[in-house]
């Protein structure tokens, strides 16, 4: 344990949910819900707005629904999300060279390794200025803890929550833990609490109470000594720079379940590629093909399939996986499918011209399908031009680009129409439209920075606002029902 409260542990203040109120004027101050939006969706963050009426992440999006009907449900924007966080790390190594990220919005710093004097009031002053500079770079807030040991700096962003800072002075760390539920420390699942609590324990001093022998049997030797310790403020783990990961996966849960089973192969291939990319994004192979089957009935399978060498050919792992799906009985519906790799390594055993010829041969046979199939379908009418042929689909939250009234969010869409927002991170809440969903003029588009000025990858220095004309006037209503027109595009 340190004498001194130098680990800090930064946690964005529900993160997707507010970079989507930062970024959606119109939004700011009202519930707001991100995650799966279909019947099987699943929350991912919600608004302190939101968790006002119950709402909490994991909960099944149709029950967050019940609970609160006026809420905006949106479409996750992951790609916003991952440039919000880089600019949050590039704060925290800022600090220190001993930066440890634990998701996109969480990460713990050892402020010891940058120089920071072991000091409460030092340390104190670092973590004030870090969330004055967090919401000065994302207009965002994160909640910061700041303690001896990695997992009270946790404990206490957590008490922080939202938008503050909490400072855990060493010697202190007992009296602090001992009346919270034995669910607080790490490690302690609801297996574990159910064990904890047949046998009478139920919060940490309890934990610390029943003794490391008493804890051993009836948690084993490692989980039980691990989890004494912890009862008694103790937690010697230190912040390691890099998380190597252990594997790559993709998976998908689907709105009805897959019957045909010529339909859950396509699907399976499909994530097959998906990881694939994955894979190769982060410069890695592996040697160990995985599928993950979700049933009906929720009963989950796995199967997995150990190559003779690592690889990242997307042929070789597609062909693994179809041949783990031969061993699962899908007749009686499957909910979801993934596709993942395992046994990591940073290289390939495969014969480049091999590989380069099997893409090749993969490529060529994919386009003889799909002309064949456009062939059939339209006489003769290109893949690419059938494609485009085929509706839209505008997902509650997307960004898009109009040719004449510039950047918004579609609100929602359905009977050929969707619904755009037309207002910017720094504008007033904006006009809304309605247009046809093959409105040639309205397209995808990209993540606008959260503050003005702020770098976007791949966008430009003058990201598109809303015209003069469509500016809301001071004291205009600017709802939905104000400015709704159908395109006559």
């Amino acid at each position: 344990m340190r004498p001194a409260p130098t680990i800090l542990h930064l946690d964005m203040d529900a993160f997707f949910a507010a970079a989507e109120q930062a970024a959606k004027p119109s939004l700011r101050g009202k519930p707001v819900v991100v995650g799966g939006i279909g019947p099987r969706g699943v929350v991912s963050t919600a608004s302190y707005e939101a968790r006002v009426f119950g709402i909490r992440s994991a909960m099944p999006t149709a029950q967050a629904r019940r609970l609160c009907p006026n809420a905006a449900y949106l479409t996750p924007r992951f790609m916003l999300y991952r440039q919000v966080s880089e600019a949050v790390m590039e704060l925290l190594h800022a600090l220190s060279p001993l930066v440890e990220p634990l998701s996109l919005d969480e990460a713990f710093v050892d402020l010891e390794a940058g120089g920071v004097p072991p000091e409460t009031a030092a340390v104190r002053g670092v973590g004030e200025q870090l969330r004055r500079d967090i919401r000065s770079a994302t207009g965002l807030t994160g909640s910061v803890g700041l303690a001896g040991a990695k997992m009270l700096a946790k404990i206490a962003s957590e008490a922080a929550k939202p938008d503050g800072l909490v400072v855990i002075e060493p010697g202190t760390e007992r009296e602090l833990l001992g009346p919270m539920t034995v669910r607080t420390l790490p490690g302690v699942g609801p297996a574990t609490a159910e064990t904890l609590r047949r046998a009478g324990i139920h919060t940490v001093a309890e934990t610390a109470e029943a003794g490391e022998a008493e804890l051993v049997r009836l948690l084993g030797k490692a989980h039980g000594a691990g989890l004494y310790a912890m009862a008694l403020g103790r937690d010697d783990r230190p912040v390691v720079a890099e998380r190597d990961a252990k594997s790559i996966s993709v998976e998908d849960t689907f709105e009805v379940d897959l019957t045909d089973r010529t339909r859950v192969r396509s699907e399976v291939l499909r994530l097959a590629d998906r990881c694939v990319q994955r894979l190769r994004a982060a410069g890695r192979s592996g040697r160990t093909v995985v599928i993950k089957v979700r049933n009906y009935d929720f009963s989950t399978l796995t199967r997995s399939e150990t190559l003779r060498g690592p690889t990242d050919d997307p042929a070789v792992i597609r062909e693994a996986a179809a041949r783990l799906l031969e061993m699962v009985d899908t007749t009686g519906g499957v909910r979801l499918l993934g596709v993942g790799v395992s046994g990591l390594a940073d290289f390939t055993q495969e014969d480049l011209f091999a590989q380069v010829a099997t893409e090749r041969e993969a490529e060529e046979t994919a386009k003889a399908a799909a002309a064949a199939a456009a062939e059939a379908a339209g006489g003769g009418t290109e893949p690419h031009e059938a494609e485009e042929e085929r509706p839209r689909r505008w997902h509650p939250g997307l960004d898009v680009v109009h040719e004449e009234y510039g950047a918004g969010w579609v609100q929602g869409s359905g009977v050929g129409r969707v619904t755009v927002r037309f207002e910017t991170p720094w504008s007033a809440p904006g006009r809304v439209r309605t247009f046809a969903v093959e409105d040639p003029a309205l397209r995808p588009g990209e993540p606008l920075p959260l503050v003005r000025g702020g770098p976007v990858d791949g966008q430009s220095s003058e990201p598109a606002i809303l015209p003069k004309s469509l500016s809301p006037e001071p004291g205009e209503d600017t709802g939905s029902e104000v400015g709704e027109e159908i395109s006559s595009r």
